[in-house]
């Protein structure tokens, strides 16, 4: 009787701390949608967990302002963040599988040399990389920051653990055995196997993708082609004196909806993917 009450006890304490957690997370997003229910004078004078009612007024403010393109700009990031997303997670796949599923010389280099450049900050490379795509003629251009999402160690290394913990070689050898050529094992083998780590680091990568601003600030000069960290930076030091707060609230409240999409989309990959990696040798 007082194991169970003391398992009750656990239980109940487990979801007051869940809830909390919950709470504090939800919190934040919840003051965001307020203050982009508010005006700027609204907003001037401080805190209120009451909504507003100038939830449509600065939403049209936001779409109308002929020197902010903002439906450009979420297509933009969709674009960038969307193909990095797959870029990224399908070719960190691919050579995850390849140093975990074949031997040769040079494996142990090859793996050491890609974890070497995990701990290189972007930003030392940045000015070699800029001079790099201007000589490409990729200045002021989307595909520069599309294109090096194929290059990612700490994806890779996320993949790679999970290849040790959920694929057998034996299943690698048998379709070898039955004739099956080595990229239609991996397409239609490997990934499906990989699909719970495939949706968590895609939506990782399409985040990240999404809220970079570093890169894209370097590289996009052109308003049509800003992204939509690039495009609050704007809006928010346009004219100092005369921003509108209840803009830049609202322009971030419209910025994490397809975060949030994007989420809702992949998260069911995470849970019932879990199953596929179930194949023990």
């Amino acid at each position: 009787m007082k194991s169970k009450n003391r398992m009750r006890g656990k239980t109940i304490l487990a979801y007051i701390v869940l809830i909390f957690l919950s709470f504090l997370c939800l919190f934040f997003f919840y003051i965001l949608i307020v203050n982009a229910t508010r005006s700027h004078a609204d907003l001037q004078k401080g805190f209120s967990a009451i909504p507003g009612t100038y939830f449509l007024e600065n939403l049209k403010n936001v779409a109308n302002d002929g020197s902010f393109p903002m439906f450009k700009g979420i297509l933009n990031s969709l674009i960038v963040s969307a193909c990095s997303a797959a870029l990224c997670t399908y070719f960190s796949a691919l050579t995850a599988y390849g140093l975990y599923a074949y031997d040769f010389k040079a494996k142990k280099v090859a793996f050491t040399f890609i974890m070497a450049i995990l701990v290189m900050p972007t930003q030392v490379t940045a000015m070699g990389f800029l001079r790099l795509i201007t000589n490409m003629g990729m200045y002021d251009s989307l595909l520069p920051l599309i294109i090096p999402s194929i290059a990612s160690p700490a994806v890779f290394y996320f993949m790679y653990s999970y290849l040790q913990s959920s694929l057998p070689l034996s299943l690698v050898e048998a379709a070898r055995i039955d004739g099956s050529g080595e990229f239609r094992t991996f397409n239609q083998i490997v990934i499906p196997i990989m699909k719970p780590a495939i949706a968590v680091q895609a939506i990782f990568t399409f985040v990240s993708s999404w809220n970079n601003y570093f890169i894209p600030a370097l590289v996009i000069q052109s308003k049509d082609k800003m992204t939509v960290p690039i495009l609050i930076a704007t809006l928010r030091g346009a004219d100092y004196m005369n921003f509108d707060m209840g803009k830049i609230y609202m322009m971030i409240t419209v910025a994490i909806v397809p975060i949030i999409i994007v989420y809702l989309l992949l998260s069911k990959y995470i849970i019932a993917g879990v199953t596929l990696g179930g194949v023990k040798e």
